[in-house]
Formats: C-alpha cells, sequence, structure tokens
C-alpha cells in the first residue's frame, strides 16, 4: 500500500513539474489541485501552511513545496521521491536547451510561444492567489487579514524590501502568539 502511494507522488510530482510552466506559484495550484482536491491527502488548511513553509524556506519554492508534501504524504521516502519527481523534467528540459540555446535564441517563433506563455503565467498565478486566499479571507480573523493588506500594500506601492517585511510579520506573529498563549492561562 506504501509503495503504491509513493509510486504515486512520484508520478503525480513528475506530471506536475513537466507540464508546470512559470516558477512555483504555479505548481503551488496544481499541487492543490493534485493533493487537496482529487487525492485527498492533504486538506486546505494543511496545504496552505506547506505553501506558507515552503515560501519562507531557502530555495526554489517547486521544491520546497514538494519536500513539505512529500514528507507530510510519506514521511522521509515520501520527500525523497517527490523531490526527484520535481527535478528530473526540469533537468532534462534546461539540458536540451542549453545544447540548442543558440537557435531557441534566435527563432521567433519560439521567441513568440515564450512570450505568450508568459501572459498565461500571469493569469494562473493571479488564480492560485484568488483559490488561497478566498477560504483564507473567511476563516481567518479580521487583524491577520488587515497585517496581509498591509503587507501587500507596503511592498507593492512603498518599494520596501520584501525580507523587512517578512521580518516584521515573524515578529508580530511571535507576539501574537505569545499574547494569546498568555491570555490562555490567565
Amino acid at each position: 500500500m506504501k509503495n503504491n502511494k509513493l509510486i504515486q507522488l512520484f508520478v503525480s510530482t513528475l506530471y506536475l513539474s513537466a507540464f508546470t510552466f512559470g516558477g512555483g506559484y504555479v505548481i503551488v495550484t496544481l499541487m492543490k489541485k493534485k493533493f487537496v482536491d482529487t487525492l485527498h491527502w492533504i486538506d486546505q488548511d494543511e496545504m496552505l501552511d506547506l505553501v506558507a513553509i515552503a515560501q519562507s524556506s531557502p530555495g526554489a519554492i517547486a521544491v520546497n513545496g514538494a519536500i513539505v508534501v512529500g514528507y507530510k504524504i510519506a514521511g522521509i521516502p515520501g520527500l525523497l521521491v517527490s523531490i526527484l519527481g520535481t527535478i528530473i523534467p526540469p533537468f532534462i528540459i534546461i539540458s536540451a536547451i542549453s545544447v540548442f540555446y543558440e537557435i531557441f535564441q534566435s527563432h521567433i517563433y519560439v521567441k513568440l510561444v515564450l512570450d505568450g506563455m508568459q501572459a498565461g503565467v500571469g493569469a494562473v498565478i493571479c488564480s492560485v492567489v484568488y483559490d488561497m486566499s478566498k477560504d483564507l479571507i473567511k476563516t481567518k480573523s479580521w487583524m491577520n487579514n488587515a497585517i496581509m493588506m498591509i503587507a501587500f500594500v507596503v511592498t507593492c506601492f512603498f518599494n520596501v524590501n520584501v525580507i523587512y517585511v517578512i521580518l516584521i510579520c515573524i515578529a508580530i506573529g511571535i507576539v501574537r502568539t505569545f499574547y494569546h498563549k498568555g491570555s490562555d492561562h490567565v
């Protein structure tokens, strides 16, 4: 039974990685559809937590997402097969592209296809943000929503480095956690 799950995890991450263009945020929504909506191995809230962990860890979000999802589903073996499934397709594709780089660089149709894919990626990222935030906004406190909106506005419109915003949000989260723990004991 566990081997079957590992095979399914490997094939799923291999497929998602092979047919996802546009970076890690695109693969996150596809992972959610596969592991939350289709296979029901993870619930929506766990997926949001896993994505938050993947985003806050150094490295590519696609690989980090595969690490946390694989570990959640099947422990260390799941982590290993999901990493392998995630890195094989880009490794093969980038190796092939590097061999034919000169041809791709000067070919007008390839350039047009890549430009079109960029527009599609923007739409997919907007879809990810909408899908993952609609339930979050309904279930989380008004304070969390206000903090998220302020962080968004500060990052986008005031040219503040994202690292500072993340560090401030971490500090706010720590203070709020200790405050809530302290009020539970009273």
